[in-house]
C-alpha cells in the first residue's frame, strides 16, 4: 500500500506530493490515485500562478519520463482522466467554506465519490475511457453528463 492511500495527508504532505510531480522528485510508489487528488487539489487550491488544465498534461508527461514510464497509447498520460479529475475537484473546492485548511480539503475530497478511482465510469464505458482517443485529447462522456 502506497504511503498515502487509505491515510490522512497533513498539509505539508500534500504540497510535497504537488511540488514532487511539478520537479519530477515524487517516488513513483507514491503516485496514487490519491496523490494524483491530492496533486490536483493542490494546484487549484494553492497555485493559482499555474493553469492547472494547460500545465498539469505536461507536468504528469514529464513525471512519468523521469520516473521511467513511457506516455503511450496505452499507458502513461490520460487527458481525459486527467482533465476529469481537475474539473471534480475544482468543482469540490468551490463548495467548500473560504479558507477551509488544505489538509481538511483533502479528507473531504477523498472521501468523496471522487476518492473512489473508478468513478469516472459512472459516466464513460470502459471501451470511450480506456481508448486511445481519450488518452490523447479530451473526450465527452457516453453514458451521462458530468454534473459539473
Amino acid at each position: 500500500m502506497s504511503r498515502y492511500q487509505g491515510a490522512l495527508m497533513s498539509t505539508e504532505q500534500i504540497r510535497t506530493i504537488g511540488l514532487g510531480v511539478l520537479e519530477c522528485t515524487l517516488p513513483k510508489q507514491q503516485w496514487t490515485h490519491a496523490a494524483h487528488l491530492a496533486a490536483a487539489l493542490w494546484l487549484l487550491a494553492e497555485r493559482p500562478d499555474i493553469d492547472a488544465p494547460l500545465a498539469m498534461p505536461e507536468m504528469i508527461r514529464a513525471y512519468n519520463l523521469a520516473c521511467g514510464v513511457a506516455n503511450t497509447d496505452t499507458g502513461g498520460y490520460h487527458e481525459t482522466i486527467t482533465q476529469c479529475s481537475l474539473r471534480a475537484v475544482k468543482a469540490y473546492l468551490a463548495l467548500q467554506p473560504a479558507g477551509t485548511e488544505l489538509a481538511a480539503l483533502c479528507t473531504g475530497l477523498l472521501a468523496s465519490p471522487f476518492g473512489d478511482k473508478h468513478w469516472p465510469l459512472k459516466y464513460w464505458s470502459t471501451d470511450c475511457l480506456f481508448s486511445t482517443l481519450a488518452r490523447r485529447q479530451w473526450v465527452e462522456p457516453d453514458l451521462q453528463a458530468l454534473p459539473f
